[in-house]
């Protein structure tokens, strides 16, 4: 009986002490890129409450490029404006105006666009 306990830990305790490498099929500088809007605050119904730069207009937007595909967000036009907004250095964008095209145009069933401005939060001392 006392084997039966035996054998199954000794595995396992060998088995952690292997030279073990991780190895990803993720691309670091996707990973980054997916990350990048969370770098950016959103400010859509209020303005910041510490000094800022202006760096200058981002516009977001979204499509629907299938007729049976998901139908654009806006919640997806504000995340390219933020993308758009961290490219620039931004750390914050104040949305201005966005806008929900329901009919067909420009290659898409659908659209939504975001305007606003890419701005420099200074930070708190």
């Amino acid at each position: 009986m006392k084997q039966l306990v035996i054998f199954p830990l000794a595995a396992m305790l060998c088995a952690c002490g292997s030279d073990y490498t991780f190895n990803s099929n993720l691309d670091r500088k996707a990973f980054k890129e997916y990350f990048k809007p969370s770098e950016v605050q959103l400010f859509d119904h209020s303005q910041p409450t510490v000094a800022y730069d202006t760096l200058g207009l981002v516009e977001g937007s979204a499509c629907q490029m299938e007729e049976n595909g998901v139908p654009a967000s806006l919640a997806d036009a504000r995340t390219d404006a933020r993308r758009k907004a961290a490219d620039i250095k931004a750390n914050g964008l104040i949305i201005k105006s966005c806008t929900e095209l329901k009919e067909p145009g420009k290659g898409c069933y659908s659209s939504a666009i975001c305007v606003g401005q890419a701005i420099r939060l200074h930070q708190k001392n």
